[in-house]
């Protein structure tokens, strides 16, 4: 099973960027599948999720009307367009697969670095 995240970087605030987490190993189209983020020396917080086989998406009220998860099942990809960024966004952001709604992650990516700074 491999989780890999891409599209981290530097953003200036209110700027874009689009996070990407290629799946491998497992039916991508039976889990569902989250964006967490975790800034440094605090604990982990959930950002989206979205129901890949019915297309349901949650998000967390910080992100929520910025932030838009989506899959393309086609290709085993899990998307995080991030719109209108701010300096608090900067953090690790990981993708992960869980077996059930909001249930518990199973398999996680290995991360990547979104810093917001002018």
């Amino acid at each position: 099973v491999q989780l890999v995240e891409s599209g981290g970087g530097l953003v200036q605030p209110g700027g874009s960027l689009r996070l990407s987490c290629a799946a491998s190993g497992f039916t991508f189209s039976s889990y569902w599948m989250y964006w967490v983020r975790q800034a440094p020396g605090k604990g982990l917080e959930w950002v989206s999720a979205i129901n890949t086989g019915g297309g349901s998406t949650y998000y967390a009220d910080s992100v929520k009307g910025r932030f838009t998860i989506s899959t393309d099942n086609a290709k085993n990809t899990l998307y995080l367009q991030m719109n209108s960024l701010k300096p608090e966004d900067t953090v690790v952001y990981y993708c992960a697969a869980a077996r059930w709604g909001l249930g518990p992650a199973v398999y996680w990516g290995q991360g990547t670095q979104v810093t917001v700074s002018s």
